[in-house]
């Protein structure tokens, strides 16, 4: 079971006063009447000198003196034995009784329960408890002779003593048990307000062990918990800039590791594609040049043939090659941008004029009404190739009304040209998919026309390189590709 701090300091505290209260108490109770009749015999000691001091202490007191036994509760006698008769001075007017317990104590007569607590220089005087049976009263008292040859006594009774005593332990009870209450609280109150900022430093330990480091300590102080609650914010703050750095540095790891395994995978693909492209033009070339030399044919026009196909090979794998050069270069940003302002459909115009013998092969209809300029920032020399492989791509699947149509529309800065063709759709599934190298849609119909599937992928990494879009749609009727290009 958690036990708070906070219960701990206030027990500990409480119980350190109540023992310290308790302690007193009992000394309190245990000395407090012996400090009285000290008090008291320290009295009757003041008064003896007092009378002491006087020549004639028979033939009156001062008022003072009277007043002084008066609250003090002293009653006192003085005795003349040499007198006849007796001379007899006391406070209690009429009452003798302390003038024949003096006589009686003189000539010996004193009670056995008698006390002596203390006796004065030379046995010149004595003072004692005793019990006066006259009165069947215990008192404090003091007798003895005078410098003047005159006998003095002087008492108080003990039951003032011991009441004042028993008043007074009941009295610090009391006041002990008030103060035990009221320390309570304050100490309940102290110890809440002393343990806040350890339970806030407790609080922002955890939140930190869970990696949460936006709490402060806010407390302040300038004590020692409250130097440690800032050493904790440092602290906090140190964390989470090491961790966050730990964070950017494994992010940045699991990115390179990626990266590399991407590469990899893309290095292992390239080369299996690249094995897979070659394959078959090397094994035609090689097929029909072993015929020419075993002159497997004897006619001049076999021979012939066999050479075309050598040389038509040879004209695909040295196309393909020159293809992956150019991607190598824009994947890699070694082939720098020649920037520069230009008109598209001028552009698209000669593109169209060096495949006008394509395209009548093909009975292509091309629809391209542009008249007006449509000035563009761009790589010109990229982006004729960007609108030639577009326009190839758009004859080597023309099929249906074999209508090609091109358009330029500017809108907000930016210049969309769409080439059009007739024919099937493109799978929804390979849409996204016929930017990679080597993707072909249907490879049987690629290598009719010498397609390599580098095209779009070059293509891509133009309009990657500056930083445009391209992009495929199916309609009904056929298929666009796309792509945009600044206008200013």
């Amino acid at each position: 079971m958690k036990r708070s701090i906070k219960r701990r300091v206030a027990v500990t505290f409480i119980s350190v006063m109540v023992i310290t209260l308790v302690a007193i108490g009992v000394f309190h109770w245990a000395f407090m009447e012996r400090f009285y009749l000290s008090k008291k015999m320290d009295v009757l000691a003041d008064s003896w000198d007092n009378v002491n001091a006087l020549e004639d202490p028979i033939g009156g007191l001062s008022q003072e003196f009277n007043q002084f036994c008066s609250s003090n509760n002293l009653t006192y006698a003085v005795v003349n034995l040499s007198s006849n008769p007796l001379q007899i001075t006391t406070n209690s007017a009429g009452d003798y009784s302390l003038a024949n317990r003096l006589v009686g104590n003189i000539m010996g007569q004193e009670d056995g329960n008698t006390e002596v607590l203390k006796v004065g220089d030379n046995g010149q005087y004595r003072i004692s408890k005793s019990h006066d049976r006259f009165v069947e009263t215990n008192f404090l008292e003091m007798w003895g002779r005078l410098d003047n040859g005159e006998f003095f006594i002087v008492r108080c009774p003990l039951e003032s003593i011991e009441e004042s005593a028993a008043i007074s332990n009941q009295f610090y009870i009391y006041i002990g048990v008030l103060v035990i209450l009221v320390s309570t609280v304050i100490i309940w109150l102290l110890a809440r307000r002393m343990v806040k900022p350890l339970q806030e430093l407790t609080a922002l330990s955890e939140r930190m062990a869970n990696l949460d480091f936006n709490a402060k300590y806010t407390s302040g102080g300038e004590d020692e918990i409250g130097e440690l609650g800032q050493n904790f914010n440092i602290m906090s703050g140190k964390l989470e800039k090491s961790i966050s750095e730990l964070k950017s540095a494994n992010l940045q790891l699991q990115k390179d590791i990626e990266e590399r395994v991407q590469i990899d995978e893309m290095r292992t693909e390239f080369l299996s594609n690249v094995s897979h492209e070659l394959k078959t033009p090397i094994a035609l070339i090689q097929g029909y040049a072993e015929g020419l030399k075993d002159n497997i044919s004897d006619d001049a026009e076999s021979r012939e043939f066999y050479c075309d196909v050598i040389i038509d090979e040879s004209a695909k794998m040295n196309k393909m090659v020159k293809q992956l050069l150019t991607l190598n270069q824009l994947e890699s940003g070694n082939d720098q941008l020649a920037l520069e302002r230009f008109d598209l459909a001028e552009l698209i115009r000669g593109v169209l004029q060096a495949s006008h013998i394509l395209i009548g092969q093909k009975e292509a209809r091309i629809l391209f009404e542009q008249r007006e300029p449509v000035p563009v920032w761009g790589d010109e020399f990229k982006i004729e190739e960007v609108v030639t492989n577009y326009l190839t791509n758009a004859l080597n699947h023309l099929e249906g009304e074999k209508v090609i149509e091109i358009k330029c529309e500017e809108e907000d800065g930016i210049v969309t040209t769409t080439v059009f063709n007739t024919g099937k759709p493109i799978p929804e599934e390979d849409l996204d998919k016929i930017w990679d190298k080597f993707y072909k849609v249907d490879k049987a119909r690629t290598r009719e026309y010498g397609g390599s599937g580098i095209g779009l992928s070059i293509v891509k990494a133009i309009m990657d390189s500056h930083q445009q879009k391209c992009w495929a749609r199916n309609y009904k009727n056929g298929v666009a590709f796309a792509f945009t290009l600044e206008s200013r």
